[in-house]
């Protein structure tokens, strides 16, 4: 099936938010990432989010060119092409962009779509993410209006972020934040809710305690329970449904099941999964090495084995460890088996 289209993407949340599950939305880097990602959700009969941040897009650009946008636009592209031989939906995402890395990231992309668009073709990603939460509030909205009036245009959605998600991902360190900051407030998500409802589709990561990074369960003191508040106070001011908002949960290392599913209820519908896969990934790879050690190197002028130091023997286990990763996350954020292909 090719890439979801834009009724198809709206029909993904819609679902899951009526069943009160989430769709993982796992980062990739490179093919290897991307071809576990699709098999992970194939496998779990799920639909699902493939996305790629600025540093995974500049890593697919290669160390000698380091472009961000091009290595996003080739991943997703390689995606249109991959994800036909599978029989789920994957949405096409960009993670994390910072106010000062919009030009060359996002804008390209953006740019791209809009020709496609203009050709009577889809777009080349079905929503982006501006990260403004390092700026005041208004200042982060206003700029995300601008964006969302463009992307709307091309059936595109915006994702934004109010609050800020605590740790350190792709080089961006918010460990130093003042605690209360890492906390969104009601009147920041009817905010965001006026401000941008009325122009296209959105979705909000609103922050409740979630950092990014590596944690054991119990250290991340989460508070789920202000994705209620926010979404009651934008019901009770703006006279919606139940759980108005299109909510997206960051930095869910560390997490308990039970706190995962808890913001479920209330409305999260996106969940990003990069910590863990990335480890899922990698784990398989050291195995290989271990257990291979003479094989894989050319120890005391010996030749080594060309099987076990061949690239495509321990990447092929590299990727199955990351997708059998993305089946236990569509386990956990309760999408298995809920494709809109399933038959």
């Amino acid at each position: 099936m090719p890439i979801a289209s834009f009724e198809q993407y709206c029909a993904m949340l819609e679902r899951a938010k009526r069943g009160r599950f989430a769709y993982p939305a796992i980062n990739v880097a490179g093919l290897e990432g991307l071809n576990a990602v699709l098999e992970g959700f194939a496998k779990a009969r799920s639909d699902g989010i493939l996305q790629v941040s600025s540093g995974g897009g500049a890593h697919a650009s290669g160390p000698a060119v380091a472009d961000m946008a091009l290595g996003a636009q080739v991943l997703a592209e390689a995606a249109h092409r991959l994800a036909e031989r599978h029989e789920v939906l994957i949405a096409l995402h960009t993670d994390h962009c910072s106010p000062k890395i919009l030009k060359p990231f996002i804008d390209p992309l953006i740019e791209t779509s809009e020709a496609r668009a203009a050709r009577g073709e889809r777009p080349l990603f079905n929503s982006h993410m501006f990260d403004g939460s390092e700026l005041p509030l208004g200042e982060n909205l206003a700029i995300a209006k601008r964006y969302l009036g463009r992307l709307a245009a091309i059936d595109v959605i915006l994702e934004i972020e109010t609050g800020v998600v605590g740790g350190e991902e792709d080089g961006r360190d918010t460990s130093g934040t003042p605690s209360e900051k890492l906390y969104t407030t009601p009147e920041d998500m009817v905010a965001a809710y006026e401000t941008l409802q009325p122009i296209g589709r959105f979705l909000l990561a609103a922050t409740f305690g979630n950092v990014h990074g590596v944690y054991k369960p119990g250290n991340v003191v989460l508070q789920p329970k202000i994705l209620r508040d926010g979404q009651r106070a934008v019901q009770a001011k703006r006279g919606t449904g139940e759980n108005p908002l299109d909510l997206v949960f960051h930095g869910g290392s560390g997490s308990t099941l039970e706190e995962i599913r808890e913001a479920l209820d209330y409305g999260v519908v996106k969940m990003n999964i990069d910590t863990d896969t990335q480890y899922a990934f990698t784990r398989p790879i050291v195995d290989h090495v271990l257990r291979s050690y003479d094989g894989v190197l050319k120890i005391d002028g010996e030749v080594g084995e060309k099987k076990a130091y061949d690239p495509r023997s321990y990447l092929k286990k590299a990727t199955a460890g990351m997708a059998e990763r993305v089946v236990q996350a569509c386990a956990d954020l309760r999408s298995t088996g809920t494709s809109l292909l399933a038959r």
